[in-house]
Parts: C-alpha cells; sequence; structure tokens
C-alpha cells in the first residue's frame, strides 16, 4: 500500500539532480544546527562561572566580616568582569574559527 505524500499544494517541491546535493545541503544544516547548540553550551558555562564567582566572592567577604556594601560591590565587580572575560572569549574564538574555515575553503581548489 503506497504512503500519502505530505507535500502541501503551496509547497515548493525540492528536487536534486544527485544524492551529493543533498548531501551537501544536509550537511550544512547540521553545521549550524550545532554551531548555534555550542554557543548555547558555552554561554551556559560562562553564566554558570560567573554565578560561582559571585557565590564565592560574597560567602568569603562575609566570613572575613567585611561590611555587607563592600561585599555586594566587590561580588557585582567581579561577576560583571568575569562575564565580559567570557563572552569576549566567546567572540574571539567564534572569530578565529571562521577565519580558520575561510583559509581553508581558499587552500582547496
Amino acid at each position: 500500500m503506497r504512503q500519502k505524500s505530505h507535500v502541501r499544494a503551496e509547497q515548493v517541491p525540492l528536487r536534486f539532480d544527485s544524492e551529493a546535493d543533498l548531501e551537501l545541503l544536509i550537511e550544512r544544516r547540521v553545521a549550524l544546527h550545532l554551531e548555534a547548540g555550542a554557543f548555547r553550551w558555552r554561554f551556559r558555562l560562562i553564566a554558570l562561572d560567573t554565578v560561582l564567582l559571585i557565590s564565592l566572592v560574597l560567602a568569603t567577604g562575609l566570613a572575613v566580616g567585611e561590611s555587607a556594601y563592600t561585599v555586594v560591590r566587590t561580588a557585582i565587580l567581579v561577576g560583571a568582569s568575569c562575564f565580559a572575560a567570557g563572552m569576549l572569549l566567546i567572540g574571539l574564538s567564534s572569530s578565529a574559527a571562521k577565519l580558520l574555515a575561510r583559509l581553508r575553503q581558499r587552500r582547496m581548489p
């Protein structure tokens, strides 16, 4: 028994001349999906590190007996600098990866 087609009338049917075109399309879509996922995981890691450092500075400052205002202000500064450094690192590593990909494409004929 033949399966019912899931193509609607308003959809443009995809036709590929060869399986190589289909493979290329799939590889590109998978690469984009994985890049987006990698950014999300890097961002989560930076956020977790930031929260961890803020809590450590708060706990240490309060345990030593510093004033609450000084401890909170210091924790916010440490957290902001940690987050900014992490985001800068993510941006620089992404830029370096794109640059290396372009250089590889130029070397390949």
